[in-house]
């Protein structure tokens, strides 16, 4: 039989269309709900058309992904969830600790309690993600027990702080201890998705151009929070995955981040060191050591040139993912974007970035999931072959590993 790789997704999303969370919420909430959702206006075309049961239509979903050779999945949110003005992802106006937070925090623990559902639906294939707020962090570190308790083996959505939340920012060691605890007690990961991160943008076309051109500078910023917190070193077993923000970038910004600790202990006389030295004193690793130590990430869409970088970025570090259902999404061209970015790459290390590694990382059998693959997975002689540029429609380079691969007028 002509061997197939495992497929797994690190890089997907879900939720229930607004009608579906009524059941999931308190009682006492129930009147609200049904105001809220009688005038709501969904704000994305794509989640109100013909393809917005994607999100939520489990046999549609199984069908698609299959046909795309993708036998897993891990699902970051996507639609609305109740009392929110828009999808819970980003940071959002009006600040949830001034407005209605607690009817907000309702509607988060509605959605992951329709997402348990929605996992275990496919038993073994959907590792559904937690969501939380940072406002409370004794009732985020409650949700994320339930969360480890009923199944969503995808771990913790780690919000953004970004200028203007309300919230302290991450590096603040002494308010997020909890978080970490207990997402290194419970062997969870924390997951931070481009796009939490971010201010919240205005609505002019050159807004909204600005935060495509940030929006994934604001999510590394994670990484760094968490070192110069000191996170990482009092929490050994802590784990991060930085989902759908690049993966080039990596290499780069490990070794600024590595140049300036090591300018901090050694600089004398320095800015730097002054700043620095107390800090880095406490730390028994450079930024590039935490990294490799305790660190992933989501490669949506991985681009030819980004695959060049592997070794640097950590071949057991990246996650293919295909963004499903999401418009720069590689749906319907999955088998295309897998092999503009990995022919001619060794076998044994397309196998780790397509899957093992994210078995390992969100506890996938893999074992189980073997047969599945063998039926559909895309065949490694054919991932082996160069796509030819110019050799798709169009509308393929949607997809960001597709780019040059459209035919051209």
């Amino acid at each position: 039989m002509p061997e197939r790789y495992l497929v797994i997704s690190a890089d997907c999303h879900g939720g229930g269309n607004i009608t579906d969370y009524r059941p999931y919420l308190p009682s006492k909430w129930h009147d609200d709900f049904d105001a809220w959702a009688a005038s709501y206006e969904i704000p994305y075309e794509d989640m109100k058309g013909p393809d917005g049961d994607r999100n939520w239509d489990s046999k549609r979903r199984l069908t698609e992904l299959e046909a795309d050779g993708i036998v897993a999945e891990v699902i970051y949110p996507n639609t609305v969830p109740p009392f929110f003005p828009k999808a819970s992802l980003g940071d959002q106006p009006p600040a949830a600790n001034a407005g209605d937070l607690e009817a907000r925090w309702a509607g988060l623990q509605a959605h992951n309690r329709w997402m348990a559902d929605f996992c275990a639906d496919a038993p073994g294939r959907r590792a559904g993600i937690a969501q939380i707020m940072l406002h409370d962090l004794d009732a985020a570190v409650a949700e994320i027990r339930w969360a480890k308790d009923n199944g969503l083996t995808g771990g913790v959505l780690l919000p953004g702080a970004p200028p203007g939340s309300g919230l302290p920012p991450l590096h603040d060691a002494a308010y997020y201890e909890p978080l970490w605890s207990v997402c290194e007690d419970l062997d969870l990961p924390l997951n931070h998705h481009s796009g939490s991160a971010a201010p919240v943008a205005g609505e002019a076309a050159e807004d909204k151009v600005v935060f495509i051109l940030e929006v994934t500078w604001w999510a590394h910023r994670t990484f760094t929070h968490l070192v110069v917190g000191g996170a990482f070193e009092r929490h050994p077993g802590l784990r991060l995955v930085l989902t759908e923000q690049g993966t080039a970038w990596i290499p780069e910004e490990l070794a600024r981040l590595d140049h300036f600790f090591d300018r901090f202990r050694h600089a004398s006389g320095s800015q730097e060191m002054e700043w620095g030295l107390p800090l880095v004193e406490r730390m028994s690793l450079k930024p590039s050591e935490y990294w490799a130590r305790q660190c992933a990430v989501g490669s949506s869409f991985i681009r030819p040139d980004e695959v060049k970088l592997r070794h640097a970025v950590g071949v057991d570090k990246i996650m293919w993912g295909s963004d499903y259902p999401h418009k720069e999404g590689s749906n319907p061209y999955t088998l295309e974007a897998i092999r503009a970015s990995f022919a001619n790459i060794d076998p044994t290390e397309v196998r780790a970035m397509l899957g093992a590694n994210a078995a390992r990382t969100y506890g996938f059998d893999i074992e189980a999931l073997r047969p599945i693959a063998d039926e559909i997975g895309p065949l490694i002689d054919e991932v082996a072959v160069t796509l030819p540029p110019q050799s798709l429609p169009p509308e393929a380079e949607k997809c960001p590993a597709l780019v040059g691969f459209g035919k051209r007028s």
